[in-house]
C-alpha cells in the first residue's frame, strides 16, 4: 500500500490542472471534484498512518522509489517518498485542514465567476505542500517547495484585479525567491561534499564532514525557512499576502506553506545537530520573530492583519524550539500541529466575520457581533483560549513545553518566549474584544449574520480540534512517536519545578488578558486611524510593521535600483561603447579609404601616370646625387 502514497499527489494535482483545462462547462461542479480530491487525500493518508501505527517503531519509514529522474556521470536523483512519522503527521495537517478550507470556501467563494479556477489554484496548492514534505530527497522536496511558491503567488494575487492584491502576489513571490537562494546553495554544497542530495543519506553523513560545511548548510537551509515561514529578515511579504481570499490566508498561515520552514529545520535535524551556530541562528531568529509578530499584532486594525502578526509570533515559538536542537525538534512539531488547528479555525472565523459585514476588515467598525454571529463567536473562542495558552485548551499544552524547554536551555531565552506569551494574550483578547463584546460601530447599512453552515461546520470541527488536540502530549506520545526520526527528546533541569513555570506562565497570560480588558475598558475604540503623531512609538513601529518595508526600501531597494542604473551605464558607455566605438572608427576609415575610388578610367589614368612620374623623377634625383 505504501507503494501507493505517490496517489497522496496525483490525485489533486491532476484535479487541480484538469479544473484549469476544463473550461466553463466545469464551473457548475469543479469545486466538488476539488474537494472531493483533497478529501481522497486525506483519507488515503489516514489509511496509510493507520497502518504505519502497527508496525515496529524503527521500520515505519516507508519509501516508494517511482523512477530515476536526474542521472548525470555518479550523480543520480531519485523521484522518491518517504511515508514516515514526520512526514505523516503533516500529510494528515496539509489534507485535513486543507480539506475543510476546501469546504469552507464552497461558501465563502459561491458568487465568484472564477470559483472553478480557485478551487483548483487550492489542489496544487494542497499537490506542491505535499510533494515537499513526502520527497526523500532534497531536489524533489526543492520541487514542492517551488510548486508551493508558485501556488501561493496565483492565490495570493487570484484578485488580479486589485492593484494591491497583485502587488502583494508579487512581492511574496519575490522575496521568497531570496530564500530559494539559500536552499538552491546548501543543495549545490551538499552535492559538492557528499556527491548526494538524498536527506537521510545527507543527515548521516554531515557528521562526519567538517565543523563549517555544516555551519554553512544550516545557515543556506535557514535562509531558505526564513523566506518560507516568514520569519525576519524575510518577514515583510507576509502581512500583505492578506490581499488573498479569505481561505487563502487560512491555508497559508496554518497549516501549510509558513510551517515549511520549520519542517525543513526539523527534517535536516542531523544539520543542526552538528552545527552548535546554525542552531543558535535558528534560536535567535525565532526569538526575534515571536517578539515582533506579538509588537505587530498589538497594532493592527484589520482583522486578518492582526492575525498575521501573530501568525509570525506563532511560528517564531516553532523555530525556537527546532534550534534547541533535541530538547525541542518533537515539541516544535507538536506546536506545529495545535496552531494548525487554532489558526486555520480563527482565519477562516475572521473569514465569516468578513462575510456577515459586507468584506469589512476593519476591527474599529465591528463590536458586539457574539449575539448576531453566535456560531462564530464560540468558535473563534475556542481558537482564542488555545493560542493564548489556557489550561486544558492545546496551546496550552505545546506552547508551555516550548517555554520549559528554552528556560531549560538559556533563562534569557525563556523570559522573551515569556513575554512573548503575555504580548499574545493581550493583543488576542484585543481582537476579542473589538470585535464580539465592545459596543457596535457599524454602519447603519450593515445588516450582521451569521454564516451558512458549509461555512460553520468547518469551524466547529476545528474549534474541537482545537480544544481537544493537547491530548498528543499525553504518555510523551508525540516525543516517543517522533524519536525515530529525530532523536529522542533531551530534557535540561530547569530554575524551578516544572508545576511553578506553567502557573508563573499561566500567570503572565492572565496579566496579559487583564491588561488588555482594563485598556479598552478605559479607552474608547476610535472610529478612524489617530494619525502617527498621536500615538506612542511602540503603536506607531507595530503599524508599519516595524518599518520592515522602509528598511528593506533603505537597504536592499534603492541601493540595488542604483547599481542596476550603473551597470546599464557602464553597459551602454563602455561595453556597448567599446564595440560601437571600434565599429564607428573602421567605418570612418573605410568611409575616408573610399574617396580615392572614384569608378572613372581617366581618374584612375591620371593617377597611374601621376604615380610613374613620381617614380621616374625619383630614380633621376638618386642619379644625379
Amino acid at each position: 500500500m505504501f507503494d501507493l502514497q505517490w496517489l497522496l499527489i496525483a490525485v489533486p494535482l491532476v484535479s487541480g490542472l484538469g479544473l484549469l483545462v476544463w473550461g466553463k462547462e466545469a464551473d457548475a461542479f469543479g469545486h466538488l471534484i476539488a474537494t472531493a480530491a483533497s478529501a481522497f487525500a486525506f483519507v488515503f493518508g489516514a489509511v496509510l498512518f493507520a497502518s504505519m501505527l502497527g508496525m515496529d517503531p524503527e521500520s515505519r519509514a516507508q519509501t516508494a522509489d517511482l523512477f530515476t529522474w536526474i542521472e548525470a556521470g555518479r550523480f543520480t536523483a531519485e523521484m522518491s517518498f518517504t511515508f514516515d512519522q514526520l512526514s505523516g503527521l503533516f500529510v494528515l495537517l496539509i489534507t485535513g485542514v486543507g480539506t475543510l478550507i476546501h469546504v469552507y470556501s464552497i461558501g465563502y467563494m459561491a458568487h465568484d465567476e472564477r470559483r472553478r479556477r480557485f478551487f483548483a489554484y487550492l489542489n496544487i496548492f494542497i499537490a506542491a505542500m505535499l510533494t515537499l514534505v513526502l520527497a526523500s530527497d532534497y531536489l524533489v522536496l526543492f520541487l514542492g517547495w517551488e510548486g508551493v511558491g508558485l501556488a501561493s503567488y496565483l492565490l495570493i494575487g487570484f484578485w488580479q484585479h486589485k492593484p494591491s492584491a497583485a502587488a502583494a502576489a508579487k512581492k511574496a513571490f519575490v522575496v521568497n525567491r531570496v530564500g530559494d537562494v539559500g536552499m538552491a546553495l546548501a543543495i549545490m554544497v551538499m552535492f559538492a561534499q557528499f556527491g548526494t542530495t538524498d536527506i537521510a543519506t545527507v543527515n548521516e553523513a554531515v557528521g562526519g564532514a567538517s565543523t563549517s560545511v555544516a555551519t554553512a548548510l544550516g545557515l543556506l537551509l535557514l535562509l531558505g525557512a526564513c523566506g518560507k515561514s516568514a520569519q525576519v529578515p524575510l518577514q515583510s511579504w507576509l502581512l500583505d499576502a492578506m490581499e488573498g481570499p479569505t481561505p487563502v490566508s487560512a491555508l497559508i498561515h496554518a497549516a501549510t506553506m509558513v510551517t515549511a520552514g520549520v519542517y525543513l529545520v526539523v527534517r535536516s535535524s542531523g544539520i543542526y545537530d552538528a552545527s552548535e551556530a546554525a542552531r543558535t541562528a535558528v534560536i535567535v531568529v525565532g526569538l526575534v520573530t515571536l517578539l515582533f509578530g506579538a509588537w505587530i499584532g498589538c497594532a493592527k486594525d484589520d482583522i486578518k492583519k492582526a492575525l498575521a502578526g501573530s501568525t509570525m509570533s506563532q511560528i517564531g515559538y516553532m523555530m525556537l524550539a527546532a534550534g534547541l536542537g533535541p530538547y525541542g525538534y518533537a515539541f516544535a512539531i507538536f506546536h506545529l500541529i495545535t496552531h494548525g488547528f487554532f489558526k486555520a479555525n480563527m482565519f477562516l472565523g475572521a473569514g465569516s466575520v468578513m462575510h456577515a459585514m459586507d468584506d469589512d476588515v476593519d476591527m474599529r467598525r465591528y463590536g458586539g457581533l457574539s449575539k448576531y454571529l453566535p456560531v462564530t463567536f464560540a468558535t473563534f473562542g475556542v481558537g482564542y483560549l488555545a493560542i493564548i495558552g489556557v489550561p486544558p485548551f492545546s496551546g496550552f499544552w505545546s506552547k508551555d513545553l516550548i517555554i520549559e524547554a528554552a528556560f531549560g536551555e538559556s533563562f534569557w531565552f525563556g523570559m522573551a518566549a515569556l513575554i512573548g506569551a503575555g504580548v499574545t494574550a493581550f493583543y488576542m483578547t484585543r481582537i476579542m474584544i473589538m470585535t464580539f463584546v465592545s459596543e457596535k460601530r457599524w454602519r447603519e447599512d450593515v445588516h450582521p449574520h451569521e454564516s451558512p453552515r458549509v461555512m460553520t461546520i468547518p469551524l466547529v470541527v476545528l474549534a474541537a480540534l482545537s480544544a481537544v488536540g493537547g491530548v498528543l502530549v499525553l504518555g510523551d506520545w508525540i516525543e516517543e512517536w517522533l524519536e525515530p526520526v529525530v532523536g529522542p527528546v533531551e530534557h535540561h533541569d530547569l530554575p524551578v519545578p516544572v508545576i511553578v513555570l506553567t502557573i508563573i506562565i499561566t500567570a503572565v497570560v492572565a496579566l496579559g488578558v487583564l491588561a488588555a480588558v482594563l485598556f479598552y475598558r478605559r479607552e474608547s475604540i476610535a472610529a478612524d486611524t489617530p494619525a502617527d503623531h498621536e500615538v506612542s512609538f511602540l503603536t506607531r513601529a507595530g503599524r508599519h510593521e516595524l518599518y520592515g518595508n522602509e528598511v528593506n526600501e533603505t537597504v536592499v531597494i534603492r541601493p540595488t535600483m542604483h547599481l542596476t542604473r550603473l551597470l546599464v551605464w557602464l553597459d551602454v558607455k563602455a561595453v556597448d561603447g567599446a564595440v560601437t566605438g571600434l565599429a564607428n572608427r573602421l567605418g570612418d576609415t573605410s568611409q575616408f579609404l573610399r574617396k580615392p575610388q572614384t569608378g572613372f578610367v581617366r581618374s584612375y589614368a591620371a593617377t597611374l601616370f601621376g604615380g610613374a612620374l613620381l617614380v621616374v623623377l625619383a630614380l633621376l634625383a638618386v642619379t644625379l646625387a
